[in-house]
């Protein structure tokens, strides 16, 4: 095996997961959150407080650059302690205080099993061992929306309310959000204790984002490593992404992870375009693996009657080859009017390309393009429930003299 060229001198720092020493265009927010945090310092129980912003604005970056200043400011940890969980990974009531209180509870014989607990056994017992260290804990609630859409919001209840239970210890919550609507739906008394405080993160612009680049770029790779426009290329694509720091992050990685595979010895723009289409390839993959077994079906006899040269097919075509699939594959037929329901998901999920065609007084269809790279059609068509379609034959025709 040839010996792959490395151009990138530090990978970690191109991680989106990676916290800089210094986070541009964010120290306005920073400064926002420790002002409200900072009689934590001493003792005192700051607000609780709901950040809101959209994926990539630095919201989980400043949270725990935060966390690593406040422990640098409290360094014997007896005024206040940091907590960070994030609610997409742990998504359960039990798994969310488990992890909480696994951070707390120092003593290993004394750790909270991973199954078997009541919550108000959890709850009780987190109480004794925040009581007990007589400081503020700042529990930073990554993702929140996620277990409220999942579990309710019954957790976050018991976490805003166990202030009323301690003397001597309290805690804060940060809330942390891209869905500036979800507090929407939250009971108007957990509404008002998560938000407090509301900080909002803005979508970052695209100078901002050859700034993070920029700063990323210099510990990462050598000088000369990276053509000159390929900062600004990833900052402009990330920009018409709602300026999602993230998506800088990855396109500028996976283009020098690209690159070193090809054996080049520098990231060009056609590596960045070449990132792009991974990326988005990847995103679409993982939109197919959670379609079901109906939706897969639709997208089937719309690749079919795309490979008979339908490149513009009406719903009636689609489901007349979706009846012929759920025929061979022994599945039930769906009503034609739930397969257009369907049809118009895949139109919002971007696997295909829909729109209402009028005829008139004849009425009205919908006109579908499949819009799919190959790599997704061959995905689809190697799924396991159309091993019986692959390998159909048809029937030979008897003729009668």
């Amino acid at each position: 095996m040839a010996k792959r060229n490395q151009i990138v001198k530090n990978k970690k720092i191109l991680q989106s997961s990676y916290i800089p020493d210094n986070l541009p265009h964010r120290k306005d927010k920073i400064d926002e959150v420790v002002e409200i945090l900072a009689p934590a310092l001493n003792k005192d129980k700051p607000s609780n407080i709901l950040i809101i912003g959209k994926t990539g604005t630095g919201k989980t970056a400043v949270m725990n650059y935060i966390g690593k200043e406040l422990k640098k400011a409290d360094e014997e940890g007896v005024n206040c302690s940091f907590i960070y969980v994030n609610c997409e990974v742990v998504d359960t009531p039990y798994g969310i205080l488990y992890n909480i209180s696994n951070q707390i509870i120092t003593d290993i014989s004394k750790k909270i099993p991973f199954t078997g607990w009541s919550l108000d056994k959890i709850l009780n017992e987190m109480s004794v061992y925040i009581e007990k260290e007589d400081k503020i804990f700042i529990i930073v609630l990554d993702e929140i929306d996620r277990s409220i859409q999942k579990n309710g919001e019954d957790i976050f209840y018991y976490l805003t309310s166990i202030n009323e239970v301690l003397q001597k210890s309290k805690i804060s919550i940060i809330g942390i959000t891209n869905n500036a609507k979800f507090t929407e739906f939250l009971n108007p008394k957990i509404r008002s204790r998560l938000g407090e405080e509301k900080i909002i993160f803005p979508p970052y612009k695209v100078d901002q984002l050859k700034d993070i680049l920029s700063e990323r770029a210099e510990f990462a790779f050598d000088k000369g490593v990276l053509e000159d426009d390929v900062i600004p290329y990833c900052a402009a694509l990330s920009a018409q992404e709602m300026g999602d720091a993230r998506r800088a992050l990855d396109l500028l990685r996976i283009s020098a992870d690209i690159a070193e595979r090809n054996g080049d010895n520098k990231v060009t723009c056609a590596h960045v375009r070449s990132a792009k289409n991974k990326i988005e390839l990847d995103a679409v993959s993982e939109v197919i693996k959670t379609l079901t077994v109906q939706s897969k079906t639709v997208l089937m006899s719309i690749i079919l009657n795309s490979e008979e040269n339908l490149d513009h097919m009406t719903t009636g075509e689609v489901y007349t080859k979706y009846k012929f699939i759920c025929e061979v594959i022994g599945q039930s037929v769906l009503s034609q009017r739930r397969v257009a329901s369907l049809i118009s998901e895949l139109d919002m999920l971007g696997i295909i390309h829909a729109r209402v065609k009028s005829f008139g007084k004849l009425g009205r269809t919908k006109e579908i393009e499949l819009n799919t790279p190959k790599e997704i059609v061959n995905m689809i068509k190697s799924d396991d429930i159309f091993i019986d379609l692959i390998n159909y034959k048809p029937p030979k025709q008897t003729t009668i003299f």
